[in-house]
């Protein structure tokens, strides 16, 4: 049954091997030194830290230091001490390295293992390889990993890029942001992926050994510890003596490097008494990053330190440890770079367009100037108003141009300026129209073309300057030739019409003639009528009688006897009635 059970198992083991060679945690040898027994970091979150920190340090989480900037001294100076610590057992003697490092934006870089993309492949390298890669004067090991999977642990920003986001787990931080201040202590998601000064180089740790000058050992148990761990392996990871790293900075805003040589329960320090260390050589804020046989330092790309990892090939020996991510100490670059506004001069210095500021060219110098009356400060620079350019904005746009940056072509003609802002052409005397293309009219003169020629005859004039007898152009002259030709024959004809207006004869209107010709009818047809009654009259009987005897006599006592007879009353005068039958 054993030898059934073997003939499965065995080929698995033959698979299993070659997956995990590079863990360390399960090959023998190795000394390991752990902070938590089961995962890394503990589940609370940034705010509970925040209200059990001491009140002094009001609701800030972490401490915040100006970077050495000088130019003048060498990246780094670094040195192997041996220094007599107190123990419970007496004094013993450690030995190790510290690395003072100036200008640190840009002499200090935060490095995955074995150049970019190193812990997104998971990988885990020695760190002679990974400083090599990186041309590194002087490196060490920085976060941790886990030993089974070789993930990177904690949060990763390297060279201004974000490697890895730990999601808020609450373990102290190193970093260095764009401004060049260094950061130390509990960060929150928000803070560590923060834009307007964002981080360029970051590291996470465990335990944050001294802040502000004082041992904070007590106080980051509460920060860091899972609440099922405060009396094991957190415990037991922050008092054992064994090998140490940590990063730390001084007053003057150099960091400080310290590699520690050692062995886990035999020799090296324990947190408290590395935090002590640290303090007494002068070191403000410090962290304490992977130790037991991960700690490693290396000097010009060769090893300087004393590993406490068995060789695998021959456990007679020490060998270093593939780790994680390194602390890199090299020439002088440009930090995260110069952005769109510089470019890194042969200092390691970023040298800046005018009008930009700041370690990486990105502060435009309007912040601290201003812009004057003609611009407001944006996060590009000044944005000036139409007409105006200039870092500050102080300066009119140059001639021929105008409009918002100054961007747009003036359309003027003859040598006429253009308002900056607007573009409208300022015509010189004698000219006129919207772009100024045209000359006075004859007759006419000077700005505005406003101004009336006063020569005699009224003759023309200068269009500039209005004298008079002056002697134009061939363009003009053909000009006032073809006028004067055209205004000749205008006159001419309007000449000739009034000539044959006063000629031409007067003629009756349509309705004249029609009331002229029904007078004459009407009185045609009167004389013909009068004509018919005389032939008729003297065609009748009267007209024979009248012609033998013109009055005939009558008494009226005759004619009016009946009357008489029938009203007695009535007299009448005895006189006769003659009456005149002719015509």
């Amino acid at each position: 049954m054993a030898a059934v059970w073997l003939l499965f198992v065995w080929p698995l083991l033959g698979l299993c091997v070659p997956l995990h060679a590079s863990e360390n945690s399960r090959s023998p040898g190795l000394d390991l030194l752990l902070p938590y027994s089961n995962g890394h970091g503990p589940a609370h979150s940034h705010r509970r830290v925040r209200e059990c920190q001491p009140l002094l340090y009001g609701n800030s989480t972490h401490q915040t230091w100006r970077a050495d900037s000088s130019q003048d001294t060498e990246e780094a100076e670094s040195r192997v001490f041996i220094t007599s610590v107190e123990g419970s057992s007496g004094p013993r003697w450690v030995h190790g390295h510290m690395t003072v490092v100036s200008d640190p934006l840009r002499t200090l870089s935060v490095l995955e293992p074995g150049g970019p993309g190193g812990c997104g492949l998971n990988r885990v390298t020695p760190v002679e390889q990974t400083a090599r890669w990186g041309g590194c004067l002087f490196a060490q090991n920085a976060g941790f990993f886990n030993t089974r999977t070789t993930e990177c642990l904690g949060n990763v920003v390297s060279e201004g890029r974000l490697v890895r986001n730990s999601r808020g787990v609450q373990n102290a931080q190193f970093g260095i942001r764009s401004d060049g201040s260094l950061v130390f202590g509990y960060l929150s998601e928000e803070e560590v992926l923060q834009q307007k000064n964002p981080f360029v180089q970051l590291v996470s740790g465990v335990v944050w050994l001294l802040r502000d000058g004082q041992v904070y050992i007590n106080e980051s148990l509460q920060a860091e510890c899972d609440e099922t761990q405060m009396t094991g392996a957190f415990r037991y990871f922050v008092d054992v003596i064994s090998a140490r790293t940590a990063v730390g900075h001084d007053a003057a805003g150099r960091v400080v490097l310290v590699q520690i040589d050692g062995q886990t329960k035999y020799r090296g320090m324990s947190l408290v008494e590395l935090a002590n260390f640290l303090k007494e050589n002068g070191v403000i804020n410090a962290i304490n990053l992977d130790g037991g046989g991960s700690s490693t330092f290396v000097k010009n790309r060769t090893l300087a330190s004393y590993p406490s990892d068995h060789c695998a090939s021959d456990s007679r020996w020490r060998c270093a440890r593939s780790v994680s991510t390194a602390l890199c100490v090299h020439a002088r670059r440009c930090g995260a770079g110069c952005g769109e506004h510089g470019v890194c001069g042969d200092s390691g210095r970023c040298e800046c367009e005018r009008g930009w500021s700041g370690e990486t060219c990105d502060r435009p110098q309007c912040e601290a100037e201003g812009c004057g009356p003609h611009g407001i400060c944006i996060k590009k620079g000044c944005a000036c108003d139409a007409g105006w350019t200039g870092h500050n904005c102080s300066q009119v746009c140059p001639s021929g141009l105008f409009g918002d940056g100054c961007n747009q072509t003036c359309a003027c003609l003859n040598g006429a300026p253009c308002d900056p802002v607007h573009g409208l052409c300022s015509c010189a005397p004698g000219f006129t129209g919207d772009k100024c293309q045209n000359v006075c009219p004859v007759g006419w003169f000077g700005a505005s073309c406003s101004e009336e020629c006063n020569c005699s005859d009224s003759c023309y004039c200068d269009a500039l300057s209005g004298r008079c007898n002056v002697s134009l152009s061939q363009e003009t002259q053909r000009t006032l030739h073809s006028v004067e030709k055209c205004r000749a024959k205008q006159m001419f004809k309007s000449w000739r019409r009034d000539e044959e207006t006063k000629l031409e004869r007067r003629y009756l209107s349509e309705r004249s003639w029609l009331i002229f010709s029904l007078s004459v009818a009407l009185l045609l047809l009167c004389l013909s009528l009068s004509l018919h009654l005389l032939s008729w009259w003297r065609s009748s009987p009267l007209s024979s009688h009248s012609a033998q005897r013109d009055y005939s006599y009558v008494p009226l006592h005759d004619i009016n006897g009946s009357l008489t007879s029938a009203h007695p009353g009535l007299l009448y005068p005895p006189f006769a009635l003659f009456l005149n039958l002719s015509v």
